[in-house]
């Protein structure tokens, strides 16, 4: 018997307003039941685990130990401005001029995490 990632929980001021933010980045739905006011809120991703945000009295107060490593399905640049204007800050730009490297930012309550290249991105400069 082995176990299984049922969810990868984060901890939050505001689920329901984190959870929409993280909905709109992965294109995925909160869950059907969840509503504003909720303490706990799911984002339905369509394959493996489910992003289960759960309200906490303490702010976030170091880095993550555990974060989101995202690979765009457009270009990495292209997903990092999309990002911004959803409400992402820019935390540590570690993008390289030769096309290698990450993006790192945060989501609206502080958490990072990284945008990688996109397939394309990778392909171009092969």
């Amino acid at each position: 018997m082995v176990s299984v990632v049922q969810n990868v929980a984060v901890d939050c001021a505001n689920a329901y307003a984190l959870g929409e933010f993280w909905s709109k980045v992965l294109d995925a739905p909160l869950h059907p039941e969840d509503k504003p006011g909720d303490p706990e809120i799911d984002v339905m991703l369509p394959e493996g685990p489910w992003l289960h945000f759960n309200e906490v009295p303490e702010p976030k107060t170091i880095k993550n130990r555990l974060h989101l490593c995202l690979r765009p399905k457009t270009t990495r640049e292209e997903e990092v401005e999309r990002l911004l204007t959803l409400g992402a800050t820019l935390v540590d730009d570690r993008r390289e001029p030769s096309g290698p490297g990450w993006a790192v930012l945060a989501d609206p309550e502080g958490n990072e995490f990284c945008v990688l290249r996109s397939e394309s991105d990778r392909a171009a400069s092969s």
